[in-house]
């Protein structure tokens, strides 16, 4: 069920590539450089819809008690920090180029910083030797509470002051038809990608707690 996703995911990503390189125009302040955004931006927003997942599979745990929905929180943990660090990363070099500097504590920056590390902390977590019942009990509930951060991410740079562009522009500037076009391409076909990529994560840990169960019964 994951391969079609990862499959045509990886065939938008590499197509998007082109669209970036050869379609989308160069921006005339911050020049090639600034072609850096159409991965960061997905990276971004898939990264905070992970977090938005383990939230509701949390809620969902929580309530009914199936494990299905602790499956499901756990992959998007793992995948939303990994996006949301790849996220940092990106924007850290797109800073050097755009402001002189690889960090400055920018309101957005900073949250997303405070991010990585509370959300580190939760995968910390679950590596603790609890039993299941009782692991999934405090993730879902440390899942629902590290969530209060993700707005905040999203609304920093309009609530605070920051030099963080906002959402579709270029430093500030309109972006053309031709890079909004790239950004949705890239946005979709990394969202096919990160589709496959929870699917496959799901079902190995589901066959991980098979295998810890047959293990425990010998």
């Amino acid at each position: 069920m994951y391969l079609p996703f990862l499959a045509i995911g990886l065939i938008g990503i590499i197509s998007a590539q082109c669209l970036i390189f050869l379609y989308a125009p160069i921006e005339s302040t911050l020049g090639i450089s600034q072609k850096i955004f159409y991965i960061h931006l997905p990276l971004a927003w898939w990264g905070l819809l992970a977090f938005f997942l383990l939230f509701a599979t949390s809620i969902l745990y929580l309530w009914k008690r199936d494990l299905r929905f602790h499956f499901i929180s756990l992959a998007a943990g793992e995948l939303g920090e990994l996006l949301a660090v790849l996220t940092v990363a990106t924007g850290s070099i797109w800073g050097k180029i755009a402001w002189g500097v690889w960090w400055t504590w920018d309101p957005r920056l900073t949250t997303a910083l405070v991010l990585c590390f509370i959300y580190g902390g939760w995968l910390i977590l679950r590596t603790m030797e609890w039993p299941l019942v009782k692991r999934a009990t405090i993730l879902s509930v440390t899942g629902i509470i590290a969530f209060l951060d993700v707005p905040l991410v999203f609304i920093s740079a309009r609530i605070w002051r920051s030099i963080h562009p906002a959402v579709f522009t270029s430093n500030g500037i309109g972006m053309t038809h031709e890079m909004i076009l790239t950004v949705l391409f890239s946005i979709a076909s990394f969202g096919l990608f990160f589709i496959g990529l929870l699917l496959l994560r799901i079902k190995t840990l589901e066959k991980e707690l098979f295998i810890e169960s047959i293990i425990n019964r010998i």
